[in-house]
């Protein structure tokens, strides 16, 4: 009967759907937003070492004003998908830590342990490789390029692999890249923030606590949080502290409860489909019992999951890609030998190809092995060595990071061909082995013990 319904709205598609539905099968793909990376990086490197280099550097150095009165921002358009998009896509990393916390893999101290314990290494031990290649003090502020990965990337190869990868060690990376968020978060708060303006960044605070004020009252529409959040951003713009951080801070105020219960919302529809089904087509009475099903709706999905679900694809395929576009142009022809020698891109290599998966796979193994925390069941630590390599792949997080550290251009030249550089590498090395790993009879496909993904109704 499903099916029949299926054929039959296929059938009454219109012409629009007709032409935009190999698009929609493309960005529902798991691995759709991680290709669109990929193919942005490549397109920014073509153009920025082609005859056409210069045009490039222009349109992202051209200046900018938004605003009105005395709330204007005059940035060029390389600072805007900086500092203002990438907000958006800290907004939405908050969001994915608070779920996480709420009823992910981070929402009870057993299951936190083994990620975080993994993350833990995964940031130790790149660091104390880069401080120890990279010896010269003006180059140590880039410590924290190695630190991160780039989910969208290590979570697209994982589903380019398909079967090959059990569903726990899916699970595993995603919390271990949530946990590597968290403290990159820290990180760039903490050691790259400048001098403060303690008025603005009064006034940043005063709108994440009216955010929350708005949540404990019981405010749901995603525009009034879009409101204070603009507000937020541009007092947190102005403090000193890097406007990413304002993203981070309201994604933990939005509320995550249902308002309407499960039950109450299957007893409630049920009544309303009946009544819908005996309405008059075309009616006052049809229009007005779909718009109060909408509303049901609503109530019964929390507005983090709303905004999260809508915010993801904007993310995946217009943030991220601009910012890949915009920061992985790098003169190869002018800076790659400079790269290949330099203590900077050194310390960023063997951060990202050998310290980060062994870092991860080291901690987790001793956390494992003196009981501290458990591993995913019948996850063979090869795979969990793939893995681990694979959040080898810095890229968008490690080119954000060097561009906060390195002010000087060479130096962000010869980091981002590092970068890039020890990404391929990792991803490469990563797929390799989890490829070659084989599948046990044993490995749980089916995520069996994995708990509900319903938000407690108490939750904020």
């Amino acid at each position: 009967m499903i099916s029949e319904s299926i054929a039959s709205s296929e059938t009454n598609a219109t012409p629009i759907q007709v032409i935009t539905s190999p698009f929609v099968r493309f960005a529902r793909m798991e691995a759709a937003g991680g290709i669109v990376l990929l193919a942005s990086t490549v397109a920014a490197l073509i153009w920025s070492n082609s005859p056409w280099h210069q045009s490039y550097h222009n349109l992202l150095e051209t200046p900018l004003t938004v605003g009105f009165g005395p709330f204007v921002v005059t940035e060029n358009r390389h600072h805007w998908i900086n500092d203002g998009l990438m907000s958006l896509f800290f907004f939405l990393v908050g969001l994915e830590i608070k779920r996480e916390f709420l009823v992910g893999e981070l929402s009870s101290l057993r299951r936190a342990a083994f990620p975080f314990i993994a993350a833990l290494g995964g940031l130790i031990v790149p660091a104390i490789l880069f401080i120890s290649i990279a010896r010269d003090a003006a180059f140590q502020r880039g410590w924290a390029i190695p630190i991160s990965t780039d989910i969208a990337f290590a979570l697209g190869l994982l589903a380019i692999l398909g079967s090959r990868i059990p569903t726990a060690l899916r699970v595993f990376v995603t919390a271990l890249a949530i946990v590597d968020d968290i403290f990159a978060v820290g990180v760039i708060a903490i050691f790259y923030t400048s001098e403060i303006n303690y008025w603005s960044l009064a006034i940043g605070v005063s709108g994440v606590l009216l955010s929350a004020v708005a949540n404990a009252l019981g405010v749901r529409k995603p525009m009034v949080y879009g409101v204070i959040g603009v507000a937020v951003w541009w007092a947190v713009l102005n403090s000193g502290v890097h406007a990413t951080i304002a993203g981070i801070l309201l994604a933990f105020t939005i509320p995550a409860r249902n308002f309407l219960e499960k039950s109450e919302f299957v007893e409630q529809t049920e009544w309303l489909l009946a009544r819908l089904k005996k309405a008059r087509p075309g009616s006052f009475e049809e229009h007005s019992i779909i718009h109060t099903l909408e509303q049901k709706a609503e109530l019964a999905d929390s507005p983090l999951h709303r905004i999260e679900v809508g915010l993801q694809p904007w993310i995946a395929f217009l943030v991220m890609p601009l910012f890949a576009m915009a920061n992985a142009g790098v003169d190869l022809r002018h800076n790659l030998a400079a790269g290949l020698t330099h203590q900077v891109a050194w310390g960023i290599l063997i951060g990202l190809f050998v310290g980060k998966p062994a870092g991860i796979w080291m901690f987790a193994f001793l956390a494992a092995r003196t009981g501290i925390a458990t591993r995913p069941a019948h996850v063979s630590w090869r795979k969990m060595f793939g893995a681990a390599w694979l959040c080898g792949i810095g890229f968008t997080m490690s080119l954000f990071v060097a561009g906060l550290a390195f002010d000087d251009d060479s130096l962000l030249s010869v980091s981002k061909i590092a970068i890039l550089g020890a990404s391929v590498l990792s991803g490469a090395a990563g797929s390799i082995v989890l490829a070659t790993s084989g599948k046990s009879a044993n490995e749980d496909l089916t995520a069996e013990g994995l708990e509900s993904s319903e938000i407690p109704a108490g939750s904020n």
